[in-house]
C-alpha cells in the first residue's frame, strides 16, 4: 500500500487542531473516545493465567495475559505450567512482536523473567516504574543496582556499568546462561519518576521516550524490547503507544492515538489504563511534534524524516545517507507534501482520514 506522507509541520498543525477539538467542553472528545475503547479485548480468553498453578505468578489477579499472544517460556523438566509468565507480545509498527509488555517481576518470578529475556533474545529493557511507593512494592529488584553478579535460576545477571540519561538511569547488564559460555549485553532503562496510575511531566517523558526510540532505531533488533511497570498495562501501554506514534510521525504518517490504543488492548488488557493517561499521550505527542525535546529532534519544518531523526552508526552510513537526503530536499518547500511511500502492513491501521476542520482553535 502506498500512502501520501506529510511533513512534520503539517502533521503537527493537523494534530493540534484535532487535540483542540477533543479538548473542548471539558475534554468531551477525549472522554468519548476513551469510553468507546472500554470493551476492547474484554471477550478475549485468559484461561492460562487463571489456572490455579499460575495464580501466584500474577502480581495483580485482575491483570492477565491473553492466551492468543502470551509469551510462552520453554517447559522445564516436563512440568506443566512452567511455560507461563505474565507477559504479552504487542505490536509496535513492524510486527506483532515488537515489544513484550509484562508486569514488574515478583521475587518468585524473577528467574522466569530472565529466562524470558534469554529465550526471546531481548537486548533492551524499559522500566517505567519505581521499585516501591511508600510501603507498597511495585516491582521487586531483579538486577544488581551496583556492579555485581547474581544468579536467577540458570541465568547469571551482572551489572557492568551505570550512567545517567534523560531523567533515567541507564544500566549495562551482561547475562549468561549456565550452559553457554558467551554473554549477551542488555541495556536497561530505569525511569522511576512516573507515579503509579498517574502521569509524569510530559516534557520529561518525551525526552526519555525519544532517547529510547533513537536507540531502538539504531540498534540491530535481535528480539523484542521488554517494557514493564508494575502491572504492565497503564504506564507500559502509555509509553509503547507514544513511542509507536512517534515512529509513525518520523515516517511522515499521521498518528491516530485511538487506533493505537485499540490495537494494544487487543494484545494486552487495559493498556493505557485511564483517561488521564490517554490524554497524556496526545499532550506528549503534540509537545514532541512541536520540537519540544532537548535531544535534537527535528523542528516543525522540512521533510517528514530529517537528519536528526536518523541515528548515526559507527560506520558513518547514516551520516552519508542524511547528507544525500539533504541534497535531494534542500530545494523542496516545507509546504510540499512528500511523495507516496510504501507502508508496512501494521502501519496501515494508523492512517486516519482527517476531516477538514474550520474551527477556531482553543489552547490545549
Amino acid at each position: 500500500m502506498r500512502v501520501q506522507t506529510a511533513s512534520r509541520a503539517q502533521i503537527f498543525e493537523e494534530f493540534k487542531v484535532q487535540c483542540q477539538v477533543r479538548a473542548a467542553n471539558d475534554a468531551r472528545g477525549f472522554r468519548k473516545e476513551f469510553e468507546e475503547l472500554d470493551e476492547v479485548g474484554r471477550d478475549l480468553p485468559v484461561r492460562t493465567g487463571e489456572l490455579e498453578a499460575n495464580r501466584e505468578k500474577n502480581r495483580y489477579p485482575f491483570i492477565l495475559p491473553y492466551d492468543h499472544c502470551r509469551v510462552r517460556l520453554s517447559v522445564q523438566n516436563s512440568f506443566p505450567n512452567t511455560d507461563y509468565i505474565n507477559a504479552s507480545f504487542v505490536p509496535g509498527g513492524e510486527s506483532e512482536r515488537d515489544f513484550i509488555c509484562t508486569q514488574g517481576p515478583l521475587a518468585s518470578t524473577t528467574a522466569d523473567f530472565w529466562r524470558m529475556v534469554w529465550e526471546q533474545n531481548v537486548r533492551i529493557i524499559v522500566m517505567v516504574t519505581a521499585l516501591r511507593t511508600k510501603d507498597m512494592i511495585l516491582c521487586d529488584k531483579y538486577w544488581p543496582l551496583e556492579s555485581a553478579s547474581v544468579f536467577h535460576g540458570l541465568i547469571q545477571v551482572s551489572t557492568v556499568s551505570r550512567k545517567p540519561g534523560p531523567d533515567c538511569v541507564i544500566t549495562t547488564i551482561n547475562i549468561r546462561h549456565r550452559s553457554c559460555p558467551a554473554h549477551r549485553t542488555i541495556t536497561h532503562y530505569y525511569y522511576p519518576s512516573w507515579p503509579d496510575r498517574g502521569v509524569p511531566k510530559f516534557a520529561s517523558l518525551c525526552d526519555f521516550t525519544e532517547y529510547v526510540r533513537l536507540h531502538l532505531q539504531a540498534s540491530t533488533r535481535l528480539g523484542p524490547a521488554v517494557v514493564h511497570c508494575s502491572a504492565g498495562v497503564g504506564r507500559t501501554g502509555t509509553f509503547v503507544a507514544l513511542l509507536w506514534l512517534m515512529q509513525l510521525c518520523v515516517r511522515g504518517i499521521r498518528p491516530d492515538v485511538k487506533a493505537a490504543v485499540e490495537d494494544l488492548r487487543l494484545h494486552r488488557m487495559r493498556m493505557v489504563q485511564n483517561l488521564e493517561q490517554y490524554i497524556f499521550v496526545h499532550r506528549c505527542l503534540l509537545h514532541w511534534l512541536s520540537g519540544g525535546t532537548s535531544l535534537g529532534s527535528p523542528q516543525t519544518q522540512g521533510a517528514s524524516i530529517s537528519a536528526q531523526d536518523r541515528p548515526q552508526s559507527s560506520s558513518g552510513r547514516g551520516e552519508r545517507t542524511d547528507r544525500r537526503r539533504h541534497r535531494r530536499h534542500r530545494h523542496t518547500s516545507s509546504s510540499e507534501q512528500q511523495p507516496p511511500q510504501t507502508v508496512p502492513h501494521l502501519l496501515r491501521r494508523f492512517l486516519p482520514s482527517f476531516s477538514q476542520l474550520n474551527l477556531n482553535p482553543h489552547n490545549f
